[in-house]
């Protein structure tokens, strides 16, 4: 038997910099491009836009869209199109809103601040959800309904639906637990936060440099040390770099002195706390990163990409495609509820028009972070960093002053320029 532990390790051949570090250069661009966007918002409003308070607001208002935008990479990639995640959002979102503050206290005799309200309303939300998202993949699976007609009857059904649930009322205030789901009700605080960037950092090096003893245990070529390295260092910076800037927004004074009150303890002195991490945002992270273990691990994942590429070589190569749609769908609506549980607890209540064009927002994320639409192809990050620049592209347009109709004018135009972006990309790419 040959021993294999004395042989060099297979190293590319140089070139320059990027073909060293192998980094995607459509990604790089994106992020170049959010960049860009930052610092031109910045110098327009005098300093305000990369504020620690105004980058956690950013975050926690892209959480919502950005995990819906999740859901769309699988749906675009399978040659498909959901037209109906906003409405589903605002349906869900009334059903937990009712559920919790009506059915349980009242129907049931649950007490308000019952422990088991929170769970039971997630639960029921996130039911009603993934059943109403595996409904609208069964028409589009079995009975061959095209998915824009079927979510865009859904579009205009959950949206009224959810209406006829509340009679068009805000439904509040929502259980305590639940807000935690939220923006600022819910928060690791500084010392967790710091653990878990550690942890993410320290898991994130471990996942690259595994990476690198697999390729190399199969004799395939890899990175030099220092682009794995420099790699390293610049992954950990990020992690740390994020939770240093959450960590440097503070809790007011004022409502910092309530919380030591209601412990019945006096604040000490110039005490200053940082809010850290939402928990929304460590939901997103989650969800992100079993999203991509999915696409890239799981046989489900290889046969939504293998949908998408040749619909036809898959099913004759003995891929369900119908049952596979109906997953598809079911996943976009469980993604939806979910959603509806971050949006409404960041509001603290339901409201008549939560949800609503998101459906351009999740679709225009997923698009920007390269998700093709002609099928095959598209990453979780990709759809998770589109929906941020989209998020502070809004943002920053509301800060300067800039008028509603005119955002979305913006918006829709940002969506063509980069589907046109994305188009010749792909040529260059096949000429290649």
């Amino acid at each position: 038997m040959t021993d294999t532990t004395s042989q060099p390790i297979p190293e590319r051949q140089k070139g320059n910099l990027f073909q060293q570090l192998e980094l995607d250069l459509r990604l790089l661009g994106m992020i170049g491009a959010f960049v860009i966007l930052c610092i031109g918002f910045n110098i327009l409003t005098d300093g305000r836009f990369l504020t620690p308070r105004n980058i956690f607001n950013l975050t926690i208002q892209t959480v919502s869209v950005a995990i819906m935008a999740c859901g769309m990479v699988f749906v675009i990639v399978n040659r498909h199109i959901d037209l109906s995640v906003g409405a589903l959002l605002a349906t869900t979102s009334a059903i937990m809103a009712v559920t919790q503050t009506q059915i349980l206290p009242h129907t049931l005799g649950m007490g308000l601040g019952n422990p088991a309200i929170w769970l039971i309303t997630l639960v029921v939300g996130l039911t009603a959800g993934t059943l109403i998202g595996a409904f609208q993949g069964w028409m589009v699976g079995y009975l061959s309904i095209p998915a824009f007609i079927v979510t865009l009857g859904g579009f205009l059904v959950w949206r009224n639906v959810a209406w006829y649930l509340t009679d068009g009322q805000t439904i509040g205030p929502l259980d305590s637990t639940f807000l935690v789901f939220g923006g600022t009700n819910g928060t690791l605080g500084e010392t967790t936060s710091w653990l878990l960037a550690a942890l993410a950092a320290a898991l994130a090096i471990w996942g690259l440099w595994g990476a690198r003893r697999a390729k190399a245990g199969h004799g395939f070529p890899v990175k030099p040390a220092w682009a794995e390295a420099t790699l390293c260092a610049i992954t950990a910076g990020a992690i740390f770099g994020f939770i240093w800037i959450l960590n440097s927004y503070h809790i007011p004074k004022r409502r910092l002195e309530r919380m030591f009150e209601a412990r019945g303890e006096t604040m000490p002195e110039g005490l200053e706390v940082g809010y850290g991490l939402p928990v929304s945002v460590l939901i997103l992270i989650t969800v992100a990163v079993v999203m991509t273990i999915i696409a890239r691990r799981t046989r489900f994942g290889r046969y939504i990409f293998a949908t998408g590429g040749n619909p036809d070589a898959a099913e004759l190569s003995g891929i369900n495609t119908r049952r596979l749609t109906v997953k598809i769908f079911a996943l976009m609506g469980f993604l939806c509820a979910l959603s509806a549980v971050i949006a409404s607890a960041r509001l603290s209540n339901h409201s008549n028009d939560i949800g609503t064009l998101d459906e351009l927002r999740v679709i225009a994320a997923a698009v920007i972070g390269g998700t093709a639409l002609s099928g095959g192809f598209g990453t979780i990050y990709g759809a998770i960093l589109g929906a941020l620049i989209m998020q502070a592209l809004q943002s920053g347009m509301a800060m300067v002053g800039v008028d509603a109709p005119f955002q979305n004018i913006v918006v829709g135009t940002v969506l063509v320029l980069a589907v046109l972006i994305d188009i010749i990309y792909r040529k260059r790419v096949g000429a290649k």
